[in-house]
């Protein structure tokens, strides 16, 4: 079941759009607040958000742009919800990330379309809550891992680095692009340091069962159930 996040915060239409939402089949979650909005985008990694421009504290445009700045849910379909229709603020908006723009007032035979497209526009990933690889699991919404029955407490950056490794097992992943992906395009950092959270993180996850993640020297990581010699 696909989950949507509404910003909204007109309260009678946030109402209005979860109960036509979850007529359609969708799990949903609704946000009045922008400042709150962010951090519960993080914490559910929704399939699409429908967010409306104006909100209090900071607005829909500085929301999307937040999220396009983060790794880890820059990914999301954002749908603008907003009274504004001149072609100046729906170009603003779309630059600022949006890959959708519904104007208000507007049937709800057409935002339900617009959800359907931008669902199976989103990858795959982001549809599913939880990711498996062998006997590691990890819960995208309460962002815990799993070895068998024991869980793994994983800081941050070590939780955004086995997601990423997870979402496609067996592809190696190089250091450049760790870093660019993980840290972000805007954050320096030196390419050794994903060596030093890969270390952390093989220790972690290693307490409890084999080392998975493999070493490609000269290259970058994988994740693999294959037999292997890592040699940092």
């Amino acid at each position: 079941m696909a989950l949507i996040m509404v910003i909204e915060d007109e309260e009678a239409l946030g109402l209005m759009l979860k109960y036509n939402l979850e007529k359609e089949g969708y799990e949903v979650i609704v946000e009045t607040r922008g400042a709150k909005a962010l951090g519960a985008v993080e914490k559910y990694a929704p399939s699409v958000i429908l967010l409306d421009w104006m909100l209090p504290e900071i607005s829909g445009v500085e929301i999307c742009k937040l999220i396009r700045a983060n790794p880890e849910i820059k990914n999301i379909p954002i749908i603008m919800l907003t009274a504004k229709g001149e072609e100046e603020d729906k170009i603003k908006g779309l630059s600022a990330g949006a890959d959708d723009y519904v104007t208000k007032p507007f049937s709800i035979p057409e935002l339900m379309a617009r959800v359907k497209t931008n669902l199976r526009r989103a990858p795959e990933i982001i549809k599913t809550k939880e990711l498996v690889f062998e006997d590691i699991r990890m819960d995208l919404v309460t962002k815990k891992v799993y070895r068998g029955e024991n869980y793994i407490h994983l800081g941050p950056t070590e939780f955004r680095l086995l997601k990423m490794l997870m979402e496609e097992p067996k592809k190696v992943f190089s250091r450049d692009y760790l870093l660019k992906n993980v840290w972000g395009i805007n954050i320096y950092v030196e390419t050794r340091t994903v060596d030093v959270h890969i270390r952390r993180l093989r220790k972690s996850l290693n307490e409890y069962g084999p080392d998975y993640i493999r070493t490609v020297r000269a290259t970058g990581y994988s994740i693999d159930n294959q037999p292997q010699n890592n040699e940092e």
